[in-house]
């Protein structure tokens, strides 16, 4: 075909002929090599005339472009040669080198009977583009009758690329070659090379070798070279091998020989035990080699072999290299591989090994771990039926340099039987510097009865270079399933990749005692600590149980090379040990040398520990932990000529070995002993001392029972000053609860004392369900992450790695500027078949000019791994603050056809912004589903956007007194009162470890912006099994002006502890040392009407509400009557050491309705406040009762001294203007202004310039005054600039007047409203010109706030959705918030009606003082009855006095068991 460039769309259809032509087309995929890229065309439609629209043809678009390797054209033209016999059956392959790399192998076979006598036969292959040829490689593997082949002579076309004219050819479902040669012209821009050959490839003619190497004709520079292979077996028992064996040699610059394999030796029986073979390879000269590749097929009755060394003499140069091996190539030796790549070493290094060979197996493993790359690959089989595989698998790592050749994945480090169904295997792949890894091709050979395999991912770690890749698959590899392949190319998921800061190898040498019983077959691990606490994660260092019992021996040495974190310059000390168990397993170790590579690679320093103790349970002190500091270093360095020079220093000051002596205090309550066995870690500045069992208690035979104190001794290395503790049990035994009440650990040898409250469970069963706590030292002060350190996942740089705990500097410090804010996402899965999904699932949210946040992710809470069918999950993200939000991205990591998900809605709420979006997606997003995208944008056009009230960012920081038992785990609730109106009552998250004796916790809040604050009420439920709580004090930090507000308690909060038994407590706030609120004594009189029937035995109750808030429920109890609210009788309560709220607007009265006839007709309460010396009128003269009147119980009463503000007609208005703080926003000129309101436009007031006085300076506050009409609640302002001389010539062009907010005040009631304007305004002589500004934010007074408090009938209906079990039984309660206030929690019930029944509409009418614009409706119900769940439609409020109807959707379920199982929602007005 001809090349059309970048497809853009493609139409696919059919004729529509014969029986059941309708098809029904999922995707269509086309690969085209030579632009390097793939296209996937998801369809997933019928193309029928009987289906869906009818239509047989469809254009379809692409969902996604990926890069795959580019590949060229190139022709290859064959001539065997007219000799007798010259044809051959065999399978040729050829191989081309260039200048930038080398092709993959190419297979020449096109039809039956290629390569006969005297035949030219002509390839058309794709290959990568390598540049200028400078050799090619052509074989054949011998097969079949009369392999033997004479071949003559080889062109070779490379087809440039992009050439005028030329026809490009696409690969559409391949077509056959024969085809294919007709429709490729011939076209300019080719480079032609030809490669004379004239010789024969065959066992028994010539040289007798199936591969030659030739290079073109004219290319002289280039001459054939021979190397002489020398392969040492080694001398170990079971040494040789009768397998096949197969060599390639890699050179500097040039190429490398290919994959030969090694037949003709000089001895009869190859590979045995002890021997030297030696081979020859012939090959175009490679230069300076830099390694080579041995493998072999693992074939024969033993195949196992140990390779001690190669060494390859180049016989034209007359060099030897030499390549130690010295570990076995086989599936169930060392580490599994049969195939190994090795580098050459200096002979220094070789020379110096042949000479003490009786003492110490010095080995060159770590110089050449340095130079290869290590990669564990996992694999993964899907979970499906008949997923796995008996077959034999092969992988290839291509990398940007190289590829590692066929890897057989033969020797599982997990499972005996590997790629079965569902499971995971590991094994391990070395290879020499081949790049950056690309791409992976895995495949099986399909042999063996159930060969179809089922393959999800592919993961492959190389720790040396610090990078984790995700190869996902998700295909069969199967002859008769999907596209019938049986080996796949596969690239890796940018998405899935994790980066982390490489490992560097170590050489680590353990050496056994002479004594008797030294040797253990127990699992020996270590860890190596540097300097500042840096430690390598505990790594054991044989693989698996035979190694254990190889090891370790009386009087052997075992050398390991491991990877492991980079732990700086020193190694500090290392933790050695192993975990027991087996017979004999205790362990008496002599010393441990640790090597490593110089930092240039020209030697290495070796590190000794001695040790010389037992690390057995039996002897000694019977710990099988020890740590070690070093002795002395040893280093070696190889000098320029070629020596190597040595030298051995002492260490200067170690650590020393301290003993930490460790007492225990279990708690004095019911059942705090435990039977459970305890385990410790100690964390200092200097590191940690590892885990360990806390066995034998010095002061009691019995360890951790109730009420005692039990004392261990531990040595380890110097820690440095202690920080945390984490202690733990396993839970065995009958009764393993265990109430830890603290640990003191002292310092024998500095004598310093350090002390860890704990005070808490760890039990299963009992407060949080934890049995390991981490705990800090008393006096710490730094962070404290409840999340173990080093848990912060790999890539800490999510955003929201535990975002409950932020760590508290940085984001604290991202809040203060105002960076990063908090997103609030909540998700809903939907419910058809197959909608959920385990990928991990982002999103990106954009603003204005390519501003967008990082990717964030949503990652699940422990303990779930799937976003299930119709599940909904909430998220709490910080991202960067996009300013406003244009388009959200959202998606998941899943790359295979298997991980589609449904995504039914998203919410995401933004609260610095006082902004909720809700977009109902119901969309795809999955390779094999609809449009085929597993990412999309959403416009926030499409969204309904809903107001939620801006909210500010708090520090909040909770002090809990350092008393006994002060610490609690019951449920803490916030209210905060401001200036601005008040908070809800908010949840103080426990977390983990909050609210603990002696501790400051800080985390962030969001609180409403009702700042000034003036008090706050903290509540505590008193449930949990330690309900008490001393609470010392709480300060609130503003995140944006650094204000901070202390609120000081100290006392308890406890039904026994505290004098009264109270459980709440109010506390003023204190800012700058300033009390915000006064304390005050609140005498209430309340009048009971002259009416028949008025008094009541009911218990009544009441809140006072005021400018700085409410005085939370006030039950009234203690009259100085003894019989209450009797008829036409005033009853007298005091209240004192309450808060003064400042003038009262409102009192909210109610009773429970109990007793004989409780109706009560209330005539007025009268309020006295003695701080402020006044009395407030609260007239009602009204029923409280069910069968009088409205029938309510519960009254609003406004207060009767604000109806003497009567407003005028005119008023005065202060005007405050700001101008901004930058270059040129001054002016000399005048400004004027006009205040448009909703009763009417005022008139301009000018605002003047004088060269007395000046005005609109840089960053200066004016403030001007005018005497006006009344023009009601201001919407808008018009601001102009206008020349002080009136002169039209004096308006110039350029001049403007910066302003950055203007604030206007009503000086009657002193409502506030505020313009944010920062613009410029330009200087005009016609008053046309002028710039318009909206109200940003009104501060309403409170003056004018009670005046409006007229009460209110509002209308409430409630509308029950249509679906099946959508009705409820249970008690529902709605609280409506408005501007001024809330209704408070009422019940909605009706006499003798069947309520909220499926598709029914229910009708209340609720009375209360006008609540103003309507914000929010909370809708609940206590989950009582028998089908409580419930699907609120909406709910309809209706104010009676204006007629104004909100509306608030909901279509939600209030429903434990569906969807987020809230029975309590917040909904907001749809406008």
């Amino acid at each position: 075909m001809m090349d059309i460039g970048k497809i853009n769309r493609i139409l696919i259809g059919h004729d529509n002929v014969g029986l059941r032509s309708g098809w029904f087309l999922a995707s269509v995929q086309i690969t085209v090599p030579v632009q390097g890229r793939q296209y996937m065309f998801p369809c997933n439609r019928w193309l029928d005339k009987d289906e869906a629209d009818g239509r047989v043809e469809v254009e379809v678009y692409p969902s996604e472009i990926l890069p795959i390797e580019k590949l060229i054209n190139y022709e290859v033209s064959v001539v065997t040669g007219d000799v007798r016999a010259a044809g051959t059956n065999a399978k040729v392959f050829m191989q081309i080198y260039g200048e930038t790399g080398k092709t993959e192998l190419i297979i020449l076979e096109n039809r039956s009977n290629n390569f006969e006598r005297g035949a030219t036969d002509i390839f058309k292959r794709e290959a990568a583009d390598v540049g200028k040829i400078y050799k090619i490689r052509i074989g054949h593997d011998g097969t079949g009758i009369g392999d033997g082949w004479f071949l003559e002579s080889i062109t070779l076309k490379r087809l440039a690329t992009k050439t005028k004219g030329s026809d490009k050819k696409k690969k559409k479902k391949k077509k056959s070659d024969e085809e294919e040669e007709e429709e490729t012209k011939e076209e300019e821009g080719m480079d032609v090379y030809t490669f004379v050959a004239h010789r024969w490839l065959a066992k028994d003619e010539g040289d007798k070798e199936l591969v030659v190497e030739l290079v073109p004709d004219g290319e002289s520079d280039l001459e054939e070279n021979t190397y002489e292979v020398h392969v040492l077996t080694g001398a170990v028992w079971g040494a040789g091998t009768d397998a096949n064996v197969f060599l390639s040699i890699y050179g500097m610059e040039r190429g490398d020989t290919g994959e030969r394999q090694l037949k003709r030796s000089n001895n009869l029986n190859k590979f045995e035990k002890g021997q030297v073979d030696v081979f020859t390879i012939k090959a175009i000269d490679l230069g300076e080699l830099k390694k080579l590749r041995i493998r072999h097929d693992n074939s024969g009755a033993s195949p196992s072999w140990f390779l001690e060394r190669v060494e390859i003499t180049d016989l034209k140069e007359s060099t030897t290299y030499y390549f130690p091996c010295q570990r076995w190539l086989a599936v169930e030796e060392d580490d599994g591989q049969i195939a190994r790549e090795l580098v050459p070493v200096d002979e220094a290094f070789v020379k110096k090994d042949s000479e003490n060979d009786g003492q110490s197996p010095a080995t060159l493993g770590l110089e050449q771990k340095a130079k290869s790359t290590t990669y564990t690959v996992k694999v993964k089989t899907g979970d499906k039926k008949n997923a796995g595989t008996d077959a034999n698998v092969f992988i290839i790592l291509y990398g940007s340099k190289d590829d590692t050749g066929i890897v057989s994945l033969k020797a599982s480090k997990i499972n005996k039987n590997k790629f079965e169904r569902g499971k995971v295997d590991e094994f391990t792949v070395e290879s020499v510097d081949i790049g950056d890894l690309k791409k992976i091709k895995i495949g099986h050979d399909n042999k063996g009865n159930s060969t179809g395999w089922f393959l999800e991912w592919v993961e492959i770690d190389a720790p040396s270079v610090g990078q984790c890749l995700k190869f996902p698959c998700g295909r069969w590899l199967d002859k008769s399933e999907d596209d019938g392949a049986v080996e796949r190319i596969i690239f890796p998921a940018e998405l899935q990749t994790i980066e982390y800061i490489p490992f560097v190898p170590y050489e680590i040498t353990v050496y056994t005692s002479d004594i008797f019983g030294a040797g253990t077959d127990a699992d020996v691990f270590i860890v190596l600590y540097g300097s500042d606490g840096i430690c390598t994660q505990q790594k054991s260092l044989c693989l698996n149980k035979r190694e254990q019992r190889m090891y370790f021996e009386r009087n052997s040495v075992n050398q390991f090379i491991v990877e492991l974190e980079d732990v700086g310059d020193i190694i500090e000390k290392i933790r050695i040990g192993h975990k027991g168990g087996g017979l004999n397993s205790g362990w008496h170790l002599d010393r441990v040398r640790i090597r490593r590579l110089l930092p240039n690679g020209k030697g290495s320093e070796t590190v000794t520990f001695p040790c010389e103790r037992w690390l057995a349970k039996s002897e000694d002190d019977g710990e099988t932990v020890r740590e070690l500091v070093p002795s002395d270093i040893f280093t070696e360095k190889l000098m320029k000529d070629g020596t190597l020079k040595q030298i051995e220093e002492e260490v200067e000051d170690p650590l020393e070995v301290h003993t930490y002596k460790i007492s225990v205090f279990t708690g004095d309550i019911y059942g705090a002993g435990t039977d459970a066995n305890v385990f410790l870690n100690i964390y200092g500045d200097l590191g940690d001392m590892g885990e360990r069992k806390l066995s034998k208690s010095e002061t009691n035979f019995n360890k951790f029972e109730r009420g005692q104190e039990d004392t261990f001794t531990i040595q380890a290395v110097d820690l440095g000053i202690l920080y945390k503790i984490k202690i733990r049990h396993d839970n065995s035994m009958f009764s393993p609860d265990w109430f830890l009440e603290k640990v003191e650990i002292l310092d024998e040898t500095t004598e310093e004392s350090f002390v860890f409250l704990c005070e808490r469970w760890l039990s299963k069963k009992k407060e949080d369900k934890k049995i390991e706590r981490t705990l800090y030292e008393q006096s710490y002060d730094g962070e404290r992450n409840s999340l173990d350190g080093s848990s912060l996942s790999v890539s800490s740089q999510d955003s929201n790695a535990n975002l409950k705990e932020p760590k508290k500097s940085s984001l604290v410090k991202a809040a203060e500027e105002g960076s990063l804010i908090p997103y609030h996402i909540t998700v809903t899965t939907g419910t058809e078949y197959d909608s959920s999904t385990d990928s991990r699932v982002f999103i990106i949210i954009m603003g204005p000019q390519k501003v967008q946040t990082e990717r964030l992710w949503l990652d699940l809470p422990e303990g779930k791994d799937e976003f299930a069918d119709g599940s909904v999950e909430k998220f709490s993200v910080w991202g960067l603050d996009v300013g406003e939000i244009k388009k959200v991205e959202v998606g998941h990591d899943g790359a295979t056809p298997e991980s589609c998900w449904l995504m039914e809605e998203l919410t995401i709420v933004v609260p610095t912004k006082g902004v909720m979006y809700n977009f109902v997606c119901k969309c795809w997003l999955a390779r094999d589903k609809g449009d085929g995208l597993t990412s999309r944008i959403l416009n926030i056009l499409d969204a309904e956007c809903v107001n939620v009230g801006i909210k500010i960012l708090y520090e909040v920081t909770v002090v809990t007194g350092d008393i006994e038992s002060g610490g609690t785990d019951a449920n803490i609730f916030m209210t905060v009162f401001g200036s601005n109106g008040n908070t809800e009552e908010m949840l103080l998250e426990k977390n983990g470890d909050r609210f603990e004796r002696g501790q400051e916790d800080s985390f962030i809040m969001e609180i409403a912006d009702i700042a000034p604050l003036r008090k706050m009420r903290i509540r505590t439920d008193g449930k949990g099994t330690r309900p008490h709580w001393f609470m010392e004090r709480i300060t609130l930090k503003n995140l944006t002006n650094q204000e901070v507000a202390t609120f000081t308690y100290g006392d308890w909060l406890s039904k026994l502890k505290n004098a009264t038994g109270s459980l709440v407590c109010e506390m003023p706030a204190v800012i700058n040392d300033e009390q915000m609120m006064e304390d005050t004594t609140y005498t209430l009189q309340v009048k009971t009407s002259d009416i028949g029937g008025a008094g009541t035995d009911a218990n009544v109750s009441l809140i006072l509400f005021g400018e700085y808030g409410d005085s939370g429920t006030l039950p009234l109890k203690e009259s100085n009557k003894s019989n209450k609210f009797e008829r036409n009788q005033m009853d007298e309560f005091s209240f004192s050491e309450m808060l003064s709220l400042g003038d009262l607007c409102k009192v909210r009265i109610w009773h429970d309705n109990k007793g004989i006839a409780p109706g009560w007709h209330l005539e007025y309460i009268d309020v006295m406040d003695s701080a402020m010396d006044k009395t407030f009128r609260f007239q009602c003269d009204r029923w409280l009762a069910k069968g009088e009147d409205d029938g309510q119980l519960i009254r609003e009463l406004a207060c009767a001294n604000n109806d003497i503000l009567e407003l005028k007609e005119r008023t005065a208005y202060e005007i405050v203007t700001v101008t901004s703080d930058r270059e040129d926003a001054d002016t000399k000129e005048n400004i004027w202004i006009i205040l448009e309101g909703k009763m009417g436009r005022s008139k301009e007031f000018l605002m003047e310039n004088s060269s007395k006085k000046r005005r609109f300076e840089r960053g200066a506050t004016d403030t001007f005054q005018f005497s006006s009409k009344n023009v009601g609640d201001i919407a808008a302002i018009c601001v102009g600039h206008c020349p002080k001389d009136g002169k039209k010539s004096s308006a110039k062009a350029d001049v403007f007047w910066h302003v950055q907010e203007i604030t206007v005040t009503e000086m009657e009631l002193c409502n506030k409203y505020f313009f944010r304007c920062n613009a410029k305004i330009p200087l005009r002589y016609k008053r046309r010109d002028y710039k318009v500004f909206e109200c940003a934010k009104v501060a309403e007074s409170f003056a004018s706030k009670a005046r409006s408090l007229v009460p209110v009938k509002y209308e409430t209906i409630v509308v029950t959705g249509f679906e099946k079990g959508a009705g409820t039984d249970a008690n529902v309660f709605i609280t409506i918030y408005g501007l001024n206030g809330d209704s408070g929690r009422r019940a909605l019930k009706q006499k003798f009606r069947n309520l909220f029944e499926r598709g029914k509409t229910n009708r209340f009418y609720l009375e209360t003082l006008d609540m103003g614009e309507l914000k929010k409706v909370r809708i609940e119900h206590d989950n009582s009855g028998l089908a409580p769940g419930w699907l609120v439609e909406r709910v309809e409020i209706t104010n009676s006095a204006t007629g104004v109807t909100t509306i608030f959707p909901c279509g939600k379920w209030l429903d434990e068991n569906r969807g987020d199982g809230l029975i309590c929602r917040d909904l907001f007005p749809r406008y």
